[in-house]
């Protein structure tokens, strides 16, 4: 029975690396899914994701929009000029928001070894906050990039 079981795996296991290179390939014909694939922490998955639940980047009028669609963004309850802000309010594309935290995550921990801005920046947030909430920070970050990367169809430029 085990042996079975084994070869039941193995052939979901080539199914699965299957569609993996079909969906890579496609995310590399698809000129979106280039440009996406030069962002830290975006995969094949994550763009082509990305490309299936935004559709048209340009429906949200700026970058913060679409993080909010995606639930990116504190829970907030706020009244008589008195802010207070919750953790990430869980609405929107779940699968999306794990991809982004997930990129977020390997891209917090390359982080430690690169000189520029950006890194510099989620280490310093990683020190001052819990490790997750600089994750979470970078996912947001990284679907703000992967708006404007959509809306004015131009290449990833490192700040």
């Amino acid at each position: 029975m085990l042996s079975e079981l084994y070869e039941e795996l193995k052939q979901l296991q080539t199914s699965i690396d299957t569609l993996s290179e079909r969906i890579e390939r496609q995310v590399r014909q698809d000129a979106d899914g280039r440009r996406l694939l030069e962002i830290p922490g975006v995969g094949p998955l994550t763009a082509s994701a990305l490309i299936a639940a935004v559709g048209d980047a340009r429906q949200f009028r700026n970058g913060r929009q679409m993080a909010a669609f995606l639930g990116l963004v504190p829970k907030q309850h706020s009244s008589g000029g008195k802010a207070r802000l919750f953790g990430i309010h869980k609405r929107g594309d779940s699968y999306l928001r794990s991809l982004l935290t997930h990129g977020a995550r390997s891209v917090l921990r390359t982080a430690a070894n690169k000189p520029d801005d950006r890194s510099r920046w989620l280490m310093n947030l990683a020190t001052r906050r819990h490790r997750n909430i600089a994750t979470v920070a970078q996912a947001n970050k990284t679907a703000r990039i992967a708006w404007a990367i959509l809306t004015t169809e131009q290449r990833y430029r490192p700040a």
